[in-house]
């Protein structure tokens, strides 16, 4: 590359494990991205100090300083790199980097080297190893010449490892000629006066920028006291204490509730902290939306105008929700997502909905999807392969609520039940714009392919929930439900719970579980109806006869291609019946769905290749179709509508 280089596989490495991504270095400076989406390292040419290169077991690492005391370690290069690399720096950036040697004798015995914020230890002039002095959360002095440097354990460092560093212990003896000091102040003692003035530890380092007492945090569960500080965050809780780099924060989420008095503020952590085995990921913090708070930094004006001139202010004065995220968006330098076009029926930013049957809100915003608050779930929009609205799990005849399926790249899937019926078009018009897959009938087709398929009544691939949704939210019911949503302030409220209430009055009423009594239901209801109800039953009833003729007509119509999950449940079916006499239907659906989703992508490889190979069979057996469904048409207007 003559702009750059693009190197995969590469490692940003630290105190809390390894994590590979890909790194790009270019002319204006070096981008580093998570494989699989999180944690972004971004750094501009103008703000690197100093390059590195040092030949560890198997491989080369690149080490990056920067202005702000940071250190960059990459780990995966190989000799060839380092030449291109090395050249690259040299012409583009005006740094020539600087070979390290690694120190591999295991003796314990050199020389300590301070440079930034970290602490780095060198036995005859090659580096054994090195520390983050942002990690070191006290410092102790035991007699007169040993040094005790103690790290945090709950906090996001330690957090993709089992074992995790805690305590290292230095010993300087009074000879020592690099930390001179006197009869009252032995070297050891001036070792660590230098350790605390570059470390986040002591007293003036324990003087928070800003703190807000009593706040009530939902993941992980309980009231901290949040203390801003200069390069990093602690929650002081009664049973945990958390301090939080601000180098792991990814980014930060303000998102209000609507109809509730509070406001979410999610900070998004990579790594993220740990509590027990438990990792969280994301802290979610609930402010009082209508709460003012006056709050004034602890800062100098040196360093207001300075390093946070354009960033902070010395006072704040508004909504809690909005001081805290400013401030800490200032100290961090971490971007702020707010929600953006999408409007629920209610004129809010969310849904309500379930997942994993926890009750909670689902925020569509521009480039994601967010579930709040418990489990705390971010489905960015480029990592999913398709959604699909799917029939209330509840059953068929309850037709207030529906189901959205978010199914990722990775096969995951994550489940919404319980979504209103009137907050369909809100969702798909959403969706369409965003040009994500939606999965109709078991075919994947853009959003626009499936909303003319939808709108087309004599299509035999209607999905007639989806018509019925779409009927059944423009009615009057549906306005008188928004009020009962909209009065039912309690965050205990569960949707599941509404839609059972639903089910006994439909069961009543004749749903799809008594199909024998479906119509003498329907005549009962019709002289109760409305004339306008009548006639539009009637042609409902035209409509589904005349899709019975057509089918009459079409005999040697294409017939759909099957999924892989369908080839499989074929062959398994049966195997799974004779080995479990009188299972139901439901529960072999069950089973099999479950061990579908436990099978490895090579076991499913066999049934994927018979699904393309039956894919490939419709499409011909469609191109050569003489009667074109109404899903193949001009997608001229698709656009328009996108």
């Amino acid at each position: 590359m003559t702009d750059g280089h693009l190197f995969n596989n590469i490692s940003l490495g630290g105190r809390g494990g390894t994590n590979p991504g890909q790194l790009k270095v270019h002319a204006g400076g070096i981008l580093w991205k998570k494989q699989g989406g999180g944690k972004a390292v971004e750094v501009h040419k103008g703000d690197v100090l100093g390059v590195t290169w040092m030949k560890i077991p198997r491989t080369n690492q690149l080490g990056i300083r920067v202005k702000d005391g940071l250190y960059y370690k990459f780990i995966g290069f190989r000799d060839q790199d380092v030449t291109s690399l090395t050249n690259f720096f040299r012409n583009s950036f005006g740094i020539i980097p600087e070979e390290k040697q690694l120190s591999v004798s295991g003796q314990n015995w050199g020389e300590v080297d301070l440079n930034g914020n970290m602490l780095t230890f060198m036995v005859n002039s090659k580096q054994a190893f090195e520390v983050s002095l942002a990690d070191v959360s006290q410092t102790q002095l035991q007699g007169r010449n040993d040094v005790i440097l103690e790290f945090h354990v709950d906090d996001t460092t330690g957090a993709n490892e089992k074992d995790s560093l805690m305590e290292i212990s230095f010993h300087i003896p009074n000879s020592n000629t690099q930390f001179v000091g006197d009869e009252n102040h032995p070297p050891a003692q001036v070792f660590q006066k230098k350790i605390m003035s570059m470390a986040d530890v002591g007293p003036g380092a324990e003087d928070a920028v800003v703190t807000f007492e009593g706040i009530q945090i939902l993941t992980p569960r309980g009231r901290y006291s949040v203390e801003l500080h200069l390069s990093f965050l602690r929650l002081q809780g009664q049973a945990n204490d958390f301090k939080i780099q601000y180098s792991s924060v990814v980014r930060l989420f303000l998102l209000p509730r609507s109809n509730q008095p509070h406001t979410f503020v999610v900070v998004s952590l990579d790594p993220p902290i740990r509590k027990g085995q438990t990792l969280y990921p994301h802290i979610v913090l609930q402010f009082e939306t209508d709460y003012v708070v006056q709050s004034e930094l602890t800062l100098s004006e040196e360093l207001l105008n300075t390093k946070y001139k354009d960033k902070l202010d010395s006072t704040y004065k508004g909504f809690i929700h909005e001081v805290f995220t400013l401030i800490l968006r200032g100290l961090s330098g971490a971007k702020v997502t707010k929600p953006g076009k999408f409007r629920s029926s209610q004129d809010g930013y969310a849904v309500k909905s379930s997942l994993k049957a926890e009750d909670g809100v689902l925020y569509p915003l521009e480039k994601s999807f967010f579930f709040l608050p418990k489990p705390p779930t971010l489905i960015l929009h480029e990592e999913i392969d398709y959604v699909e609205f799917e029939r209330h799990a509840a059953g068929g005849s309850n037709m207030h609520y529906f189901d959205l399926l978010i199914r990722l790249k990775t096969e995951q899937e994550h489940l919404f039940r319980n979504i209103q019926r009137n907050e369909y078009h809100n969702l798909f018009d959403f969706i369409s714009m965003k040009k994500l897959k939606i999965m109709n009938l078991g075919g994947v087709q853009t959003a626009e392919g499936v909303a003319a398929v939808l709108q087309n009544e004599d299509d035999d691939a209607v999905d007639p929930h989806l018509e019925r949704i779409k009927n059944e939210a423009g009615g009057d019911e549906s306005d008188e439900e928004d009020e009962d949503f909209v009065a039912d302030k309690d965050d205990g409220g569960s949707p599941t719970d509404d839609s059972d209430d639903e089910d006994s009055d439909a069961s009543e009423s004749g749903g799809e579980k008594e199909r024998p009594a479906k119509k003498e239901s329907k005549k009962e209801a019709s002289s109760k109806a409305s004339s306008s109800k009548k006639r539009s039953k009637d042609v409902d009833d035209g409509g589904s006869k005349k899709r019975k003729q057509k089918k009459k007509k079409d005999p040697n119509a294409p017939k759909r291609a099957m999924s892989g999950f369908m080839f499989f449940s074929k062959i398994e079916r049966e195997n799974l019946k004779k080995t479990n006499p009188g299972i139901s239907f439901t529960e072999v659906g069950r089973v099999l769905g479950d061990r579908w989703k436990k099978m490895t992508v090579e076991e499913k490889e066999p049934f994927e290749a018979k699904a393309r190979e039956d894919k490939k069979r419709w499409k011909d057996e469609v191109s050569g179709y003489k009667n074109p469904q109404p899903m193949n048409i001009d997608s001229g207007n698709e656009s328009d509508s996108a």
